[in-house]
């Protein structure tokens, strides 16, 4: 049996570049995990051939000769190992990857010297429409934990420095022999870091951080959707004595317009038009997000739900020069609060109509006489 294309069981084209598979890749592995579709031995499937496709093609090397030689790059020891297995750690960094990098959720990584990474950091930014549409430089003030600038992040006081650890001579594990085993465990000493520190700093008392509030600028690029994440690399918490820093992941929801519903790239706006404008037609004027107005012209004998497109007048399509349209959707408003006059006009209109002027309503009351009488 032949082996599904790898670009197509990701639904990307052969030019797709690495944010592109990672994409495609992150959202089939969600749609087709087997947690998602427990017992379904063809989501399972799929799920593997996923997999096997984005290990292949997430490797420059593994894609050029796939490019050239297909599935037969691969076999009879072809690359060594085969597109559709996972080498040391391939599998599961990939699932810490997508899974695991948000909000901590990851592993947490000790570097030599007992210097953990700092934690993720999530802040919601809610921003307005207008700023979705033109963009803006934002500034925020976050509250996290920076490097110790008194020990420089080392957590001893000045003058001094960490030691290794006597117990675990710097490994940050130790072995005790139970009979036959042997059972490895995290250092009591220095609890896994491989150092310990005698004389402490005096201002993070051997953290190596210290809580602060940060002021960050924020670029918002036009047209951003709602619930995008935007991610700030190493602006996160400070690692524990001069470990690297997490990540600031910013969460943006955009704010509902007081005139406007967003699909995408479109605009929608609901116009409520008097029924006279709707018999005899007219034009009005509405705005538009870029600060212009365009003007409408409602033809006679418009219905209510009738939709005019304004070509262009949508939303910008994030990093594109591409534009959305503005659809304008015509509600007629039932006038209220009738004087008398009004209502005998009214009643002489009714009396002078004909199936002509009302052919829908017409048409649709004879074919429920004819059901119920049939």
């Amino acid at each position: 049996m032949a082996k599904a294309d790898f670009y197509e069981t990701l639904g990307v084209s052969r030019t797709a570049d690495e944010k592109e598979l990672k994409s495609a890749f992150r959202k089939m592995a969600m749609k087709y995990h087997p947690d998602k579709n427990p017992g379904d031995a063809s989501a399972e499937q799929t799920f593997k051939d996923v997999n096997a496709a984005y290990e292949t093609l997430k490797d420059p090397q593994k894609r050029a000769a796939y490019d050239r030689f297909g599935h037969a790059a691969f076999e009879q020891g072809g690359m060594g190992g085969g597109a559709g297995g996972f080498g040391a750690g391939g599998f599961s960094d990939i699932f810490e990857d997508i899974f695991g990098e948000m909000m901590g959720g990851g592993r947490q990584r000790r570097s030599a010297g007992g210097r953990e990474r700092g934690a993720d950091l999530r802040y919601n930014m809610e921003i307005s429409l207008e700023e979705a549409y033109s963009g803006k430089a934002a500034q925020i003030r976050v509250p996290t934990s920076i490097t110790c600038d008194v020990c420089t992040g080392s957590g001893a006081k000045p003058g001094t420095s960490p030691k290794t650890c006597a117990t675990c001579q710097g490994s940050g594990r130790v072995r005790a022999a139970q009979g036959f085993f042997s059972i490895e465990r995290t250092c009591p000493t220095c609890h896994g870091r491989g150092q310990t520190i005698s004389d402490p700093c005096g201002k993070c008392h051997g953290q190596g951080r210290t809580t602060e509030e940060r002021s960050l600028s924020v670029n918002i690029p036009e047209g951003i959707e709602d619930g995008t994440r935007i991610r700030l690399s190493g602006e996160g918490e400070a690692g524990l004595r001069g470990g690297p820093s997490g990540d600031l992941y910013i969460f943006l929801s955009v704010k509902p317009h007081e005139f406007f519903q967003r699909d995408g790239a479109d605009l929608y706006c609901a116009v409520p038009i008097s029924m006279t404008t709707a018999a005899l037609g007219g034009t009005f004027d509405v705005g538009t997000l870029d600060g212009s107005k365009s003007r409408v012209s409602v033809p006679e004998g418009t219905q209510a739900g009738r939709q005019f497109r304004l070509k262009g007048k949508g939303m910008p399509v994030l990093r594109s020069s591409q534009v959305g349209d503005l659809y304008i959707q015509i509600q007629i408003e039932t006038p209220q609060k009738l004087t008398k006059r009004q209502r005998e006009l009214l009643r002489e209109f009714e009396e002078i109509s004909s199936q002509d002027n009302n052919p829908e309503s017409s048409g649709f009351f004879a074919r429920m006489k004819e059901f119920f009488d049939g």
